[in-house]
């Protein structure tokens, strides 16, 4: 720094040159205004100059057009280095990825400033004073303190209130200030009498101001007022900016963990998995703890619960039937209507720092009702250890509590028809088999629709007078009610024709009939076979409605195919039946099964048709009781892809007397 040549205005000038902070060799910034050009040029002149902006300070023996023309040129280097750094701080803004991005630049740029000794920025949330950032002449490093202090709820005054509109600049001498305030602790510690401030509006209900300190209030000219509310207001056109651009990928990310939940909350229709899963998914990506009360038939019940630390989770389950919680979830039930509770909302629970153990870390709680289809199913409670529940999240949350609902009920409403299906199969099915002397039975039957529509496949034993049994066997085209109802008609009437003591031809006969009457496009397969005693074990005769031809295992482990074709029920009023016989010595047994077995495809596209023989002489090896139960389980192992029932119906003849 150059020593001064005069006095007078020179001195002033020079007063300016000492509060001025001498640029950052490290800093890329324009290029600083100088006068080193004039003073070369002008013989006689003596000046002195400073490395801020302002006036170059001029003395001048004698004439004044020279000075007045410098004067002119040192304003529009000024003016032209400020528009520079308001360039760089905008391209700066627009790279931010938060408004604090902008405080080394932005303090800078007002330090520079002639006159200006201090440069003090606060964060607020209403009387909340978060942080204290400032730079002075003396201490050009910038200052971060951290105070997280609520001066509203501290008894002192002189918290300064949260800007109302556009940024408005105001000025201030600091000994009017209330001296308890960081700010004007750090203004006065600097040496300022008075200060300019400047106070905008943030992104979440938060604002923030930003302070210039000068020895005098003269140094607060127009100039210097016009440039703090300039760069105020590109800080909150950033912060704008920065708010959008967050809430925008806070909404991406929310939506894709939406679609993840519901993925995750949608793979299974099994209803204890579901619930299970929602409180997995949720925990601890939304929240710390996560509760799911269903209302049940005997009232609101917890069924599942997560929490981030496994040591809790016992805890939390306790905690899921407390009474003050309970109560909070009745209201929500009975509101429909989504609650948050933080702080004095806590009180008289098991959470919040009042309460003891794990409870006391939570600081906030969401309940949310789960409605889907018109019904309110239950509530889904999430406990964060944050301080608040982030603003924004209502939308989020009951987004998720709404799919978390429809995976809920969906998978309820599945349970249910699965039931009433199983319900009606058994119906469609007998109870038992009977016991034939001689004769052991087995019975298999394996759903391969996962629609849960009912199957039209059936089987049957009816007794025979004088000893014996009459198998039957069928499988009706389709599924659903109308494939029920069809295969209800064909077993009862097959049944009731037989133990009135029709013959099989006639038994098939008057189904046919009957199908045809019922003009259904529907087609029905059936097999019917007649054991009777026969010595020491049992003569066959059966007769094949097109259905697929049984097989015959003997006791040695060959498997022989009984080939009986015939027509196919409902379709033509004139119908002919295949029909053989074969006799089963002890050992041997009659296996007979819908098409579902055959039809039943692996990964590489073999039908177990091909394996079938191999299989049936595996399976009978195991012995009688549960020969139809082997076989059908085999089927159900090989089968990648094919939907259709199977019905299997094993006879196997053993010693009599």
């Amino acid at each position: 720094m150059k020593k001064p040549q005069a006095s007078g205005r020179g001195l002033l000038s020079c007063l300016d040159q000492f509060r001025g902070l001498a640029p950052d060799p490290h800093q890329k910034a324009p290029d600083q205004p100088s006068c080193d050009a004039w003073r070369r040029s002008v013989a006689g002149w003596h000046s002195v100059s400073h490395d801020g902006p302002g006036p170059t300070v001029v003395i001048r023996d004698g004439g004044s057009a020279v000075e007045q023309h410098e004067g002119r040129a040192s304003r529009q280097a000024d003016d032209g280095w400020w528009s520079g750094r308001l360039h760089e701080l905008w391209r700066v803004a627009e790279n931010a990825q938060d408004v604090t991005g902008l405080a080394d630049s932005l303090y800078d740029m007002l330090l520079r400033m002639p006159g200006v000794l201090a440069v003090v920025g606060t964060r607020w949330s209403g009387g909340l004073l978060h942080y204290l950032r400032s730079v002075t002449v003396a201490e050009p490093m910038p200052s971060l303190v951290e105070i997280e202090r609520n001066y509203d709820e501290s008894g002192e005054s002189g918290a300064p209130g949260a800007p109302d509109g556009d940024p408005t600049v105001t000025v201030h001498e600091v000994s009017e200030l209330d001296g308890a305030l960081p700010h004007v602790q750090v203004l006065t510690a600097a040496g300022t009498r008075s200060l300019a401030g400047c106070a905008v509006p943030l992104g979440q209900g938060g604002w923030a101001s930003f302070m210039v300190g000068t020895a005098d209030r003269d140094a607060i000219d127009v100039t210097l007022r016009t440039r703090l509310k300039q760069v105020a207001e590109v800080a909150m056109v950033a912060d704008g900016r920065i708010t959008a651009r967050r809430a925008d990928e806070v909404r991406q990310v929310s939506d894709a963990f939406l679609a993840e939940a519901s993925l995750q909350m949608d793979s299974s229709l099994d209803v204890e998995s579901t619930v299970q899963r929602v409180a997995r998914t949720a925990v601890p990506a939304v929240a710390e703890g996560c509760v799911l009360h269903l209302c049940l038939p005997e009232g609101l019940k917890s069924v599942s619960f997560a929490h981030v630390d496994a040591s809790d989770q016992q805890w939390l389950g306790k905690v899921a039937e407390d009474a003050w919680l309970t109560e909070a979830l009745r209201q929500v039930l009975g509101s429909g209507q989504a609650l948050a509770l933080t702080g004095d909302g806590l009180r008289g629970g098991p959470f919040g720092p009042a309460s003891s153990g794990a409870g006391r870390a939570v600081r906030a709680i969401s309940v949310n009702p789960l409605k889907a289809r018109g019904r309110v199913l239950g509530t889904l409670t999430f406990l964060y250890h944050r301080a608040v529940v982030a603003e924004g999240a209502s939308q989020f949350l009951a987004g998720l509590a709404d799919r978390a609902a429809l995976a809920i009920d969906s998978s309820t409403l599945y349970e249910q028809r699965r039931r009433h299906v199983v319900s009606l199969q058994r119906h469609l099915l007998p109870r038992e088999l009977p016991r034939i002397p001689g004769i052991t039975l087995s019975s298999a039957y394996e759903v391969g629709d996962v629609s849960l529509d009912v199957g039209g496949d059936f089987y049957d034993a009816v007794p025979g007078a004088q000893g014996g049994v009459t198998l039957l066997l069928g499988d009706v085209c389709g599924r659903g009610a109308a494939a029920a109802a069809l295969t209800g008609l064909a077993r009862h009437t097959l049944r009731t024709l037989l133990e009135d003591g029709s013959t099989p031809e006639h038994a098939l006969e008057r189904l046919n009939q009957a199908l045809v009457r019922e003009s259904t496009s529907r087609f029905v397969t059936a097999l019917v076979a007649v054991l009777v005693p026969d010595g020491e074990g049992f003569r066959a005769r059966y007769w094949s409605a097109g259905h697929p031809a049984p097989l015959m295992r003997r006791a040695d482990g060959i498997v022989e195919e009984l080939v009986a074709h015939g027509d196919l029920l409902g379709v033509l009023e004139d119908i002919e039946y295949g029909s053989g016989s074969v006799r089963l010595a002890p050992g041997d047994a009659l296996v007979m099964f819908t098409d579902g077995v055959t039809e039943a495809r692996a990964a590489d596209g073999m039908f177990f048709e091909s394996r079938l023989r191999d299989e049936v002489a595996r399976q009978g090896a195991g012995g009688a009781q549960g020969f139809a139960e082997r076989l059908a389980k085999a089927v159900v192992e090989f089968r990648a892809t094919g939907a259709d029932d199977i019905a299997v119906l094993v006879a196997r003849a053993e010693s009599i007397g």
